[in-house]
């Protein structure tokens, strides 16, 4: 072999070597699974331009049309925010709760925006938002985009214009996508549900919260909704719900109540003898965790009410902001005064008590009257507790009746105390009272007609035992001591055994 030939195939070898310790060097520098993530990657990026393209969507032509993709992302962020408390729902009412029902709360938290999702889409948001009369909607059912956005007459503003000597017409998009519109208000149905499920939390049965679900966001819900939001009998009228203290958390909130009344407590929270025992959550640490989740997630409810990126989110958030801080303050200082201690608890659903009384008016209040809705609500919803506790014996094991339904009502008619746009209190009365009313009654119904049928409460034996096992199988903390093992006797029984096997 000559000498050429040879130094060439020294090249091709060191080019080889060369290639493979580069691939050998960026090997080492990343794991299989990030190894493999790249074709992963490239693949994703690759569908997601083919799917822009498909869509047909362009980059916008003018200011106009930035303000429309502006306020498009604002609402997916805000939207998501919204989605995101249901995380903070599962902490708080998980906290709140005993640990032997802890899978049960969590996954209760978890199905019901699955759930949300569907009947929304098929059911809810047609009754809501699609062209009716004043008390319904009455069509956009099974969501495909037909509708234009909250029931307005045009979301297209057209213009005519010369090219090349043709006249022709061309579009320009006024409002955001209706999809967009539709995540948002998906996010808000999924809340109203998950207030119930804290009410309930405990001894009722899985199948039937899921059924209930079913009902309140496809049918009660979007009702009194399209009262408040979709230009309804209630605001032709003047009533005003900015972001949803009635048409969320007080709907929510009745339902709970209805449904915590129709179940019955706990088993040993009353006594024969009157007596009321405290039933302590498992958790505090979660459920704090869950409380500042829902601060942060409000952030997203009342600001994103507005529906487009303007110069009013700000002042929204403020307001928002001021009423929890003032509302976890007078919570804490009066169950202080009252119990002798600062509560935990109460500092928690005082926080929630503000934002969920300034949730109506955030838009229309100053910043001062937006502590003084707080503070009261903060005051109300201690009182509250112990009213719906002890006087009217309703068990409700995270104070959801209190914070949501009772603040709710609060900050509704609150609107018509402090706004400084002259909405009327008498307005805001009649609005409480008819959606009360209207949800109450449609709530009891569901309720008994499920008692009456699948059931509703588990017996008292998978009470006792606790949900997780007897609804689910599992356990949250698998190997812990629970409370069904010290009833049962079998806490002592392990103790004995471990302290048999221990050398003194």
């Amino acid at each position: 072999m000559s000498k050429k030939t040879n130094r060439k195939a020294n090249r091709l070898q060191n080019q080889d070597s060369f290639i493979l310790n580069s691939i050998a060097r960026v090997k080492n520098l990343f794991s299989p699974y990030q190894l493999a993530c790249i074709p992963l990657t490239a693949l994703i990026l690759m569908v997601w331009n083919s799917a822009a393209k498909a869509q047909g969507f362009g980059q916008p032509e003018d200011v106009g049309q930035l303000k429309i993709v502006l306020d498009s992302v604002f609402l997916l962020i805000t939207g998501t925010l919204v989605v995101f408390m249901n995380a903070g729902f599962a902490m708080l009412e998980t906290g709140f709760c005993r640990q032997k029902n802890a899978v049960n709360v969590l996954a209760k938290n978890l199905i019901v925006f699955a759930i949300a999702s569907i009947v929304y889409w098929a059911i809810g948001y047609g009754l809501m938002y699609g062209n009716g009369n004043g008390f319904i909607g009455l069509d956009g059912f099974f969501f495909n985009g037909s509708s234009l956005p909250y029931s307005d007459s045009e979301a297209f503003e057209v213009a005519k214009t010369m090219v090349d000597g043709t006249e022709v017409e061309v579009k320009t998009l006024t409002k955001v996508p209706e999809s967009i519109s539709f995540f948002f208000q998906l996010a808000f149905a999924a809340t109203a549900a998950t207030i119930v499920s804290g009410a309930v939390a405990e001894r009722i049965r899985f199948d039937a919260f899921l059924i209930f679900s079913v009902l309140l966001i496809g049918i009660a819900y979007p009702i009194t909704g399209h009262w408040i939001w979709d230009g309804g009998w209630l605001a032709s009228m003047g009533f005003r719900d900015f972001a949803g203290s009635t048409a969320v958390h007080s709907v929510g909130g009745w339902a709970a109540l209805m449904g915590a009344a129709i179940l019955g407590p706990r088993q040993g929270k009353y006594t024969s003898d009157g007596t009321v025992h405290a039933i302590p959550g498992h958790n505090m640490s979660i459920a704090t965790l869950g409380c500042l989740i829902l601060w942060i997630g409000w952030f997203g409810f009342n600001p994103g009410s507005e529906l487009a990126a303007t110069a009013n989110v700000p002042y929204i958030a403020l307001t928002t902001n001021l009423a929890a801080a003032a509302g976890g303050i007078t919570a804490t200082a009066t169950s202080w005064a009252k119990d002798g201690k600062p509560d935990l608890s109460m500092i928690i659903n005082g926080v929630l008590a503000g934002l969920v009384g300034i949730t109506a008016g955030c838009a229309d209040v100053t910043y001062f009257g937006a502590i003084i809705i707080g503070a009261i609500a903060g005051v109300i919803v201690v009182f509250a507790v112990g009213f719906f506790d002890k006087t009217l014996r309703i068990d409700d094991p995270v104070g959801a009746t209190s914070v949501h339904l009772v603040c709710g009502v609060w900050g509704t008619l609150a609107v018509g105390i402090f706004s400084t746009n002259g909405h009327s209190f008498v307005t805001q009365l009649i609005g409480v009272l008819t959606v009360g009313g209207f949800t109450v009654v449609l709530s009891s119904i569901f309720w008994y007609a499920l008692k009456a049928t699948v059931g509703i409460r588990v017996h008292a034996e998978e009470e006792i035992k606790g949900l997780d096992i007897s609804e689910h199988g599992m356990e949250a903390y698998s190997g812990f001591v629970k409370e069904a093992d010290i009833l049962s006797g079998g806490f002592s029984s392990t103790v004995g055994e471990v302290s048999s096997g221990i050398e003194m």
